[in-house]
């Protein structure tokens, strides 16, 4: 009985520990491009940040599409320890003008794999970053990108973000270029098209408060509190459950020594 009831304490305060640690992961985690804008006709290193909101498995594949009606025509990529890096150059469904020069195909996809035992765990993140250009003259590219799982699962992120920036449940990486990013967009409180005076981010520099990366909401940090308050929740119950079956352990071994004498005393 003890035993069973201690197991169950045990899951509850399990249960409510996982969900202090994976509501802010998967309420919060985006893949995303920094810079999020560029200058067209320029080179451009972009570093695709990438968080694991599974709480169970590791991160082990990225792939990222490159645009193929605005496609660039060259992509390098910088070398990343534990990973396998491959660049898929394919033909155009129809030709290109750029820079005057008819282009029919290009760089289309960038594949990064991890090597045997390497993965992104849970709580953390890795940046891959490739150098991409000539960057095209159009509004913003879509960069859509594959987050494959240790467990075999995918996750597309895909999804167009609208102009009013209410982020969709798996936002594709955009390049911003002749558009301005959606007004409630995550770099919208600091870069703006309307304000030229407004500093861009820098290529590789760190966000000044780390919204970029973790993308936190509102909505993840409530999350996040609701679980560790179940976990305290829990903490307690384990705690009081304990000091029950350690007081009924005591009270029932007193009872037990006490029964022998009460047998070897005589009747009065």
């Amino acid at each position: 009985m003890q035993k069973r009831t201690i197991a169950r304490v045990a899951a509850a305060l399990g249960a409510a520990t996982a969900l202090a640690l994976a509501g802010p992961l998967a309420a919060s985690a985006h893949v995303r491009v920094d810079p999020d804008q560029a200058t067209a006709g320029s080179y451009s290193v972009l570093t695709f940040r990438v968080p694991t909101e599974s709480a169970t498995a590791g991160t082990v594949g990225l792939e990222v599409d490159f645009p193929t009606d605005h496609p660039f025509t060259s992509i390098s990529y910088q070398p990343l320890a534990g990973w396998k890096v491959a660049v898929t150059t394919t033909k155009l469904p129809k030709p290109v003008v750029i820079g005057g020069t008819t282009v029919t195909e290009a760089p289309t996809k960038v594949t990064w794999t991890a090597d045997t035992g390497v993965s992104i765990a849970p709580g953390q993140f890795q940046q891959f970053v490739v150098s991409a250009g000539p960057v095209p003259d159009t509004g913003s590219v879509m960069l859509p990108a594959h987050q494959r799982y240790s467990d075999g699962s995918v996750v597309n992120w895909d999804q167009r973000t609208p102009a009013s920036g209410d982020e969709p449940e798996h936002p594709a990486p955009t390049l911003y270029i002749d558009d301005a990013p959606p007004a409630s967009g995550p770099t919208a409180a600091s870069v703006t098209a309307s304000d030229p005076a407004t500093p861009r981010a820098s290529e590789g520099s760190e966000p000044a408060n780390g919204a970029s990366d973790s993308g936190l909401t509102t909505a993840s940090v409530a999350i996040g509190i609701a679980g560790l308050a179940l976990a305290a929740i829990a903490l307690i119950v384990a705690v009081l459950a304990l000091a029950r079956l350690r007081t009924a352990g005591a009270a029932t071994a007193s009872q037990q020594a006490e029964a022998p004498r009460a047998e070897g005393r005589p009747e009065k």
